[in-house]
């Protein structure tokens, strides 16, 4: 390994050829920068690797838990004392700085308290570590912490080298992109990821590549940070810097946060036409489309935007654990974006931070943050629940966890009412997926849920990582009355083995419980032979009060009991039973035939009553040796109309339908 000193005597020389200084360095490159990149070649501290990982790894995403973030102590302090401010609340803030006391005597003037801090004393060329800093990735889902470095696109060699002295403060390895010929030069704010192997950059990263072909590159990301799928967008034309984080940003894996200019305004067009690339041509990690969230993208305080004023920008926040920091500019439309964190990130504590001072200088929160993710991670991968019109079968929740020590046992926590403690369901395992289920609920219902998982090793996570005040939720909705009838046609009802003969077709209607008694809706089922029961949906009838009218082909129309039952348009199944007794018809009009109540057979003509005319009709079939499936007068399914359908009309002759009268 080469040594400090020499690589530091190097740096400085190039360093002091720059006009600008440490505290004035922007996030895009200066004149004098740019005549330096043109032959450029940073002066590396190597780290013991500088080949990939030995084995295949994972990018952690933004939003899973980390052990805390880094900064570096230059050029907007008091931003930066507002960061960390509220990140050592959540976990630890690594600072990169010149000289320690200088760091503790400001935050100690501000107020803020000294705690969770981690000082790390280098040398650094400026503030932007998102751009320089390292990425943290597991060794297969969720093994051993490592740490990715690339080539840093700016000529400030000492930035490039801070990955170096952090992956040795905290004593992981390093894995630098840097020698041919997996040499890359790339910058932390045009990568994100979702943490399931997909990454997203603008063409930045091909254009920073000239020598190498895009299937080099994405080779390179794959070997070092287990990226599958690489989505590259075309450049903006007015970002200057190219970096995605100035417009969009990942939520979740499923979740893409998208800045929105006016019709036709600064980069507005170019970032309509990204995200209908995005959406025309990829599918979440899941298998679904993205949802897509709208922020503003505002404009200065005269109303003017980019090309002729700054890149005011709301994406370009930062996650640390249950905390997420946004950007804001003393602007009108700055409660508009903290109100769509709110909204988008329930649980979340979301805090801004006025960034105006620093906008200038092409970037804001993310650009001055770095997250690294915690030494020994739970893992959860749940594609979470959408909207359903299902409100008759359970609602499966399926996660897949992963910890280095193995997973002891996951639990789904649910709920339908806010203000109400949640259900716990433990979860099994079946096939590396636990698997628990919440019950079938109403339309018009909101359910709030949230997973957890606990290591062998005893450290338990959540999905979301803000749970129980945060949660995943979503909206049953289907207004239709669901039924489920029992029925049973006297001719088909096998006594002995209690079922039916065969399967067979019903209309069910349903009529108002008051005169005129109308109709408001009706299906068609089919009777199960096993259970003797019919599922029917009917969408057309509002909650109410209403008979239930039985119309089979070959039987006396029935009405369900005096008086009518209430039914909600909920999607929930409501369960009637006409065979449980004979009450269960209006004017108790059934049969009883073994244990069963039936509805009565032989009204083969449907004119309302079993008479001489259907006699009639089943005598003329029977002379005739009528044979077939469903044949009309085949009242005992047998296939064959013979005496014993002549016997079941002739007991029921001069029955006829019961139904409500109008007075």
């Amino acid at each position: 390994m080469k040594t400090l000193i020499l690589i530091m005597l190097i740096s400085i020389r190039i360093f002091f050829q720059l006009e600008a200084s440490a505290q004035d360095l922007p996030h895009f490159m200066t004149q004098e920068e740019q005549r330096i990149w043109e032959s450029y070649s940073p002066p590396f501290i190597s780290s013991e690797f500088t080949t990939p990982p030995p084995t295949p790894v994972r990018t952690m995403a933004e939003w899973e838990q980390v052990q805390g973030i880094i900064i570096a102590w230059t050029s907007y302090t008091s931003i930066l004392r507002q960061i960390v401010d509220y990140a050592q609340d959540e976990g630890l803030v690594f600072i990169v700085c010149s000289d320690s006391n200088t760091v503790r005597n400001y935050l100690t003037s501000g107020g803020v308290p000294l705690i969770n801090l981690k000082l790390i004393q280098t040398s650094f060329n400026s503030v932007w570590c998102r751009d320089y800093g390292p990425w943290a990735v597991y060794s297969g889902v969720a093994d051993s912490l490592k740490m990715i470095d690339w080539i840093y696109n700016r000529p400030r060699p000492l930035d490039d080298n801070v990955s170096v002295v952090f992956s040795s403060y905290i004593n992981t390895p390093l894995y630098q992109s840097i020698v041919s010929p997996n040499n890359l030069t790339a910058t932390g704010g045009n990568f994100m990821v979702d943490g399931h192997g997909t990454g997203f950059s603008s063409k930045l990263i091909l254009n920073e590549n000239s020598g190498k072909t895009e299937a080099q590159i994405n080779s390179i990301m794959n070997q070092y940070m287990g990226i599958s799928r690489y989505i590259k967008m075309d450049n903006l034309p007015y970002d200057q810097i190219h970096h995605i984080d100035m417009h969009m940003k990942l939520l979740d894996e499923e979740t893409l946060l998208v800045g929105e200019y006016p019709a036709g305004v600064a980069d507005g067009p170019q970032i309509e036409a990204n995200l209908q690339y995005i959406l025309n041509n990829y599918l979440t990690c899941f298998g679904r489309p993205y949802k897509v969230i709208r922020i503003p993208m505002p404009p200065n305080s005269s109303g003017q935007y980019p090309p002729t004023a700054n890149y005011y920008t709301y994406t370009n926040s930062v996650f640390i654990n249950k905390t997420i920091i946004v950007p804001i500019y003393g602007l009108s439309k700055d409660t508009t974006a903290l109100r769509i964190y709110r909204e988008s990130l329930p649980g979340y504590r979301v805090v801004g931070i006025n960034c105006s001072g620093m906008i200038s200088a092409l970037g804001a929160i993310h650009c001055i943050t770095k997250e690294i993710g915690v030494a020994e991670p739970v893992f959860i991968s749940h594609a979470k629940l959408l909207n359903t019109s299902n409100t008759v079968l359970p609602h499966q929740v399926n996660v897949f966890a992963k910890s280095r020590t193995g997973v002891a046992g996951a639990s789904l926590y649910w709920r339908t009412d806010t203000t109400q403690s949640y259900s716990q369901v433990n979860m099994t395992l079946s096939q590396d997926t636990f698997r628990a289920s919440i019950p079938p609920q109403a339309s018009g219902k909101d359910i709030y849920y949230y997973v957890s998982a606990s290591s062998n090793s005893g450290k338990t996570t959540t999905k979301p990582l803000t749970a129980p005040s945060g949660y995943i939720k979503f909206r049953v909705e289907n207004p239709v009355i669901n039924l489920s009838l029992k029925i049973t046609p006297e001719g088909l009802l096998d006594t002995l083995n209690n079922r039916l003969y065969r399967r067979d077709s019903v209309m069910i209607y349903l009529r108002d419980s008051h005169a005129p008694f109308s109709l408001v809706d009706s299906a068609k089922g089919i009777i199960d032979s096993v259970s003797m029961t019919c599922l029917l949906t009917l969408s057309n009838a509002l909650s109410g009060r209403y008979y239930i009218v039985v119309k089979h082909f070959q039987s006396l129309e029935t009405w369900s009991r005096a008086g009518g039952d209430s039914l909600s348009a909920n999607g929930l199944v409501y369960n009637y039973d006409f065979s449980s007794g004979s009450s269960q018809a209006y004017g108790n009009n059934l049969n009883l035939k073994g244990s069963s109540y039936c509805i009565i057979s032989g009204d083969v003509n449907s004119d309302g009553i079993v008479d001489g005319s259907d006699l009639l009709m089943i005598d003329n079939d029977l002379y005739n040796y009528v044979t077939g499936r469903f044949v009309i007068t085949d009242l005992n399914g047998d296939e064959y109309v013979d005496a014993a359908d002549m016997q079941i009309a002739d007991n029921n002759n001069g029955r006829e339908s019961a139904f409500p009268i109008e007075n």
